[in-house]
């Protein structure tokens, strides 16, 4: 674009130079300053340290579910495995009763007074001695064993409880070796065997524990039309034909399984004053 001049003196005219808009201050800033970055995202410290809250919150609450179900999960266990062991003291009990063997044994504790047959049974409040087929190491399947039961004085001297011995059964010399004679009994006067006390080692089982008490009973058998009687103490010469272990827990949780009454019939029609011989060949 060119512009015409305009005449001077004399006809003369200069030439002009070219229009320039003059360009506003703020557009020569704007052009000198760098380029805007892209904007970015982030988080402030008080929004970490409100996560890291929540988080710690979460984790406690979790690790206390866990632990809770832990315990309940060992507290079911242990109720579990004493209802089993009741359970199963019991059920040794009932087929150690339910085996019942009626023999007889030799008494030969004085070596100078003969050999004196005798029915054996001990059948007392506390203590009970007999010959089972059922043990607790061969069950059904080994040889007959001695069975001495005994009450005793519980942990720390709390309660009472149930204990066994077993020893092999060989013959009536084997039954007499508890013998310490044979006398009068002061009630009936009829010939007894005296038996050496019951004791408690490292070989005996506990058969139930925490009991608040324990005691058994003898079914005597009565002449009709008698009716048969329950003892405490047996002093007759022959069998009776039932037994009864009655127990009590010291601690009674309706939640835990009790220590029932056991009772065993006895149906035992061998006469000791008769001698049974084997006739068959």
């Amino acid at each position: 674009m060119t512009h015409k001049a305009k005449p001077l003196w004399g006809g003369q005219s200069w030439p002009q130079p070219p229009f320039r808009r003059p360009e506003p201050a703020e557009s020569r800033l704007r052009a000198e300053l760098p380029a805007p970055h892209a904007a970015q995202s982030g988080i402030t410290l008080m929004e970490v340290v409100i996560a890291i809250t929540l988080l710690s919150m979460l984790s406690v609450g979790m690790l206390a579910a866990i632990r809770m179900g832990f315990d309940a999960l060992h507290k079911t266990n242990t109720r579990l495995m004493a209802n089993r062991r009741v359970a199963g003291a019991q059920r040794v009990l009932e087929q150690e009763l339910g085996g019942f063997m009626p023999v007889k044994g030799i008494c030969s504790a004085q070596s100078e007074s003969p050999m004196t047959p005798f029915v054996f049974f001990q059948g007392q409040p506390q203590s009970m001695r007999m010959v089972s087929t059922y043990s607790l190491d061969e069950a059904w399947r080994g040889q007959p064993r001695i069975l001495e039961l005994q009450v005793i004085p519980g942990d720390e001297g709390r309660g009472v409880r149930l204990i066994v011995n077993e020893i092999p059964y060989t013959g009536p010399l084997s039954a007499g070796q508890a013998c310490l004679g044979v006398g009068a009994d002061p009630v009936t006067g009829l010939p007894m065997p005296q038996f050496r006390p019951i004791q408690a080692s490292e070989q005996s089982f506990v058969l139930a524990d925490k009991l608040a008490w324990c005691r058994f009973s003898y079914l005597e058998p009565a002449q009709p039309p008698g009716v048969d009687q329950w003892r405490t103490d047996w002093v007759l010469p022959r069998w009776p034909i039932g037994l009864r272990v009655d127990m009590a827990p010291l601690e009674d949780n309706p939640a835990r399984l009790r220590p029932l009454t056991i009772t065993t019939a006895i149906p035992i029609s061998r006469r000791p004053e008769a001698t049974y011989v084997d006739l068959q060949q």
